[in-house]
């Protein structure tokens, strides 16, 4: 299994890219599609499903574009499927001059392990950077896409609408932290980072 980070959209947010030989599933596609298009062509890949740890404005600037220019289905959790089309509920209503607003997600994340293709994953709700956050966990290669819910040495804000801190201690310490030390974690912004490490070195939350 092989992974592509691309910062992208007006934060710079990380778009991963996950694929094998052919197949690939798109994470967070927050902006600048063309860029995602690229990195597909070159490589010979075709995308099956946009899958989104979050319904934030710089998480999902992309997602219409890439949906329909290879009609795949957008996956988000159910906490937040009015966001993609609600400026105010995504954010960018508050923080961007330009309203970000996309077409409903044709299917609803549930906690559960699924397939998409060739790829297995489990989905772990992790609320509390939003409502509706999740992570991804790939365990057959051990890392996980966290989303803006743990960062290298930081985690996500809890200021916006629908965040909560005990939420997401909980998210991190009952969820995440439970996955072993040598995951690699994946997040919404920053570099990549793993669990271990987390665990003794995260400021805010340690074991």
């Amino acid at each position: 299994m092989n992974i592509e980070t691309m910062s992208l959209g007006p934060l710079g947010t990380n778009c991963y890219v996950v694929h094998g030989t052919k197949e690939a599933l798109i994470f967070d596609p927050g902006g600048e599609a063309d860029k995602v298009k690229e990195f597909l062509t070159k490589h010979e890949l075709t995308p099956i499903a946009i899958l989104l740890t979050h319904a934030h404005f710089d998480h999902i600037g992309a997602v219409d574009e890439l949906r329909k220019a290879y009609q795949i289905d957008v996956y988000l959790h159910e906490a937040e499927a009015s966001w993609l089309e609600d400026p105010q509920k995504n954010g960018s209503l508050l923080f961007m001059q330009q309203q970000v607003q996309t077409e409903q997600p044709d299917r609803l994340l549930v906690p559960k392990k699924m397939t998409i293709g060739e790829f297995s994953i489990e989905v772990i709700h992790t609320p509390g950077h939003s409502p509706g956050s999740v992570s991804f966990i790939f365990h057959d290669d051990k890392f996980v896409i966290s989303g803006d819910v743990l960062f290298y040495q930081g985690i996500g804000r809890t200021d916006l609408p629908g965040g909560n801190y005990a939420q997401l201690e909980k998210s991190v310490t009952t969820s995440l932290y439970t996955l072993d030390d040598n995951y690699t974690v994946f997040p919404g912004h920053g570099p990549k980072t793993n669990i271990g490490f987390e665990k003794i070195n995260n400021p805010f939350f340690t074991l």
